[in-house]
């Protein structure tokens, strides 16, 4: 595990020839976010898509910082939630970035959490054909996972992201400063995708949270900075190896088939936050994994100790007691991951596990032992 970065900003580069971009990581990243972005731009014009809870937060820093590098901004502010993630809102966005008379050369702003980035990116991807956009992200979750990458979408009725495309952004601000401003559960939510990194493929780190996850979450702005500096360069190797999700880029989908259809039986409602469901989805993972006899029971067990000890599910009895969701039967839930996009051949895509930074793409799974575990509901 490499030493806590001290240096004020970061540089993270995602290597994709043309489209390569770079991820910068800091606090007070936001207050230069103008001096930042000017040399991107065609003209000095760009319009702003976030939610109303950032807007009321961050807003004005971040247009302050635009204005004095002499760029017109255009906040457009929509609802907050993963209920604003859908064909009505999309359709919205779409009209008001076109009343706001952005052209193809222009440049649209996503500063928000991962709800508005991949709205936000969506929306790029296809107005006119594809305009440019940058990602500043304001929770954990997006600064270290969703705002990364080029996964835009939205979701429907059917399942979560199945209406999308991949866009890579220009730019990536992360400023860590802001995470200050997030309410615990959602910062805990974020915390999940951290964790997911070292789960997969790096023991060491997931090692190192162990040790200092608990005060990471509690507040430490170093050792926050330092999650978001690995999870990136963590993540953005793995895009640069495979940008289209072809091969070993799906390891990032650990817990995501069980945490997606959570998310789906829970409507998309505040009830269940992505990351709520994707930390129960990994326990779930590991569970399946050591009910097959592929993962050591201690792992498994040490992965969900980690997750319960900073105030994350590991499992569906954790979301029923702390959530209080109603989980469907384990054949609905079964069916609801049939509808996920990793589907193959009519086969469900898991990311199982053979110990703590283990992870492997299985695609051949007894479905007997995935509903062995799930109608358990995970108790243990």
């Amino acid at each position: 595990m490499a030493a806590i970065m001290t240096q004020t900003t970061h540089t993270v580069p995602v290597s994709l020839g043309d489209r390569s971009y770079d991820v910068l990581i800091g606090a007070g990243v936001l207050a230069r976010a103008g001096e930042i972005i000017a040399p991107l731009l065609k003209r000095p014009y760009v319009p702003i898509v976030t939610d109303e809870t950032v807007a009321g937060l961050h807003l004005e820093t971040l247009t302050s910082s635009l204005d004095a590098a002499g760029i017109k901004s255009m906040p457009i502010t929509l609802p907050p939630g993963e209920a604003t993630k859908s064909f009505k809102h999309l359709e919205e966005l779409l009209a008001a970035l076109m009343d706001a008379g952005v052209e193809r050369s222009d440049m649209i702003i996503a500063f928000g959490g991962g709800v508005i980035g991949d709205l936000a990116g969506f929306a790029a991807a296809i107005l006119r054909r594809g305009v440019d956009f940058i990602q500043i992200p304001t929770t954990l979750l997006a600064q270290v996972d969703s705002s990364v990458g080029g996964k835009t979408a939205i979701d429907v009725p059917q399942g979560k992201n199945l209406v999308g495309a991949f866009h890579q952004p220009r730019l990536v601000l992360a400023d860590t400063s802001v995470l200050g401003t997030l309410t615990m559960r959602d910062l805990r939510a974020g915390y999940a995708e951290v964790v997911k990194y070292g789960l997969i493929d790096d023991h060491e780190f997931f090692a190192w949270l162990e040790t200092n996850g608990p005060a990471l979450v509690e507040g430490d702005e170093d050792l926050r900075a330092e999650a978001v500096r690995h999870s990136v360069a963590a993540k953005a190797r793995v895009v640069a190896a495979d940008e289209r999700e072809g091969g070993q880029r799906a390891l990032l989908n650990l817990g995501h088939t069980f945490g997606h259809a959570l998310e789906t039986a829970a409507g998309y409602s505040g009830d269940l936050l992505h990351g709520e469901a994707v930390a129960a989805g990994m326990g779930i993972a590991f569970d399946v994994s050591a009910h097959m006899g592929l993962c050591p029971p201690e792992d498994a067990s040490r992965a969900k100790a980690h997750l319960r000890a900073t105030g994350l599910p590991a499992g569906i009895s954790d979301l029923e007691k702390r959530n209080s969701l109603d989980v469907p039967d384990t054949q609905e839930l079964i069916r609801l991951m049939g509808q996920d996009k990793k589907v193959s051949g009519g086969k469900i895509t898991f990311i199982l596990t053979r110990g703590i930074g283990k992870s492997f793409i299985a695609t051949d799974v007894d479905m007997d032992q995935v509903a062995d575990v799930l109608s358990k509901r995970q108790a243990a």
